[in-house]
């Protein structure tokens, strides 16, 4: 499965940005999609994740209700809608492709390179 980052770049805070990712290689409608995130020197932390249908998605609390993440099982691709952005959400974003949606990053067998989100204050 090769997954395709992108959307990232520089926003001012209170800003939107959409991520995109869009997945080959593999069916995608039948799998979990997560987006986690990695700040300089920080671990990586789980964002959002949806089901394979589309429902059942959750979010880190950091994140919530400002972060919404979405697919399009037609075009294999799947969203991060991010409004109202602040300044820690500064990092890069990874979207990630599993069995089972969790905010587990090991729960995920492939990742995407990663696209660099940077919220200016």
């Amino acid at each position: 499965v090769q997954l395709q980052a992108s959307g990232g770049g520089l926003v001012q805070a209170g800003g939107s940005l959409r991520l995109s990712c869009a997945a080959s290689g593999r069916t995608f409608s039948s799998y979990a999609m997560g987006w986690f995130r990695q700040a300089p020197g920080k671990e990586r932390e789980f964002v959002a994740a949806i089901g394979w249908s589309g429902g059942g998605t959750f979010y880190a609390d950091s994140v919530k209700a400002r972060f919404t993440i979405s697919r399009d099982n037609a075009k294999n691709t799947v969203y991060l809608q991010m409004n109202s952005v602040k300044p820690e959400d500064t990092a890069v974003y990874y979207c990630a492709y599993g069995p089972v949606r969790s905010p587990s990053s090991r729960r995920y067998d492939y990742w995407g390179q990663g696209t660099q989100v940077t919220v200016s204050s």
